[in-house]
């Protein structure tokens, strides 16, 4: 088993940090408007990479937290993994610019797996991570909701990876959507099967993580990192904990 990486994340909405309910605008929870304060304090409990998301866009286009993002990667030395409303190829270019390390594409990544695939091949398989939030139907399929998880865009996680395996994909972000702020656990049996039909592919467990034993499960399960949300916000889990979690032994 690979190395394994824990992504502290902080959403963005009009400036405040937030948390949504299974991706829905409607069930906010905020959690201050202090962004690099709590950045800060990641990289001061030890982390080395965080997550930034900017709602806002992720709904309406147009990425921008590009000043806080430059504030973090200076002020705290975090590599910052980062996307919301990234719509074409100046968007990555402005973000990476910004100082990011790497750029989440996510609505775009299932409506125009061609335009993603070509900028995998352009800024390389370490510069994107492709998100491709997922949702069960009553059939058992994965579907891949767009536009901030509000539009079914007709497409299935089984047939849209393979795409981007094979153009070169390193980094899968995948939220399994009716857990995501619902403190539900990982869903475990999703990134099994994700592992089996992308064995090469770095995979990232994002929804539902509330302890450390989520975050021991999410590494036996094959993923090569995981996100952490509302339980890091809300005080349930310590992120210094998380991180010894990171590097014992499986």
């Amino acid at each position: 088993m690979g190395s394994f990486t824990l992504y502290p994340a902080l959403d963005l909405r009009g400036g405040r940090v937030v948390r949504l309910a299974q991706g829905d605008y409607a069930r906010e929870t905020q959690y201050g408007d202090d962004p690099l304060p709590r950045a800060a304090a990641f990289a001061a409990a030890g982390a080395r990479w965080m997550h930034l998301v900017d709602l806002d866009a992720a709904r309406a286009g147009g990425y921008t937290l590009a000043p806080l993002l430059a504030d973090i990667a200076r002020d705290t030395g975090l590599q910052v993994q980062t996307g919301g409303g990234v719509r074409s190829r100046e968007d990555v270019l402005r973000i990476l610019e910004a100082g990011a390390s790497r750029v989440v594409v996510g609505s775009l990544a299932v409506r125009e797996p061609e335009a993603v695939a070509a900028w995998l091949a352009e800024f390389g398989g370490e510069r994107i991570t492709v998100a491709l939030d997922t949702r069960q139907d009553a059939d058992g399929t994965w579907k891949l909701p767009v536009h901030g998880w509000t539009e079914d865009a007709g497409g299935t996680l089984d047939a849209l990876l393979p795409v981007y395996v094979r153009a070169g994909l390193r980094h899968l972000l995948c939220t399994d959507i009716d857990r995501d702020g619902m403190l539900s656990g990982p869903n475990l049996d999703l990134y099994r099967h994700l592992r089996a039909l992308a064995p090469g592919v770095a995979v990232q467990a994002s929804g539902g993580v509330r302890d450390v034993d989520d975050v021991r499960n999410a590494r036996l399960a094959g993923c090569s990192g995981a996100v952490l949300g509302r339980a890091l916000l809300e005080g349930r889990l310590s992120l210094a904990d998380a991180l010894d979690e990171q590097v014992l032994p499986c």
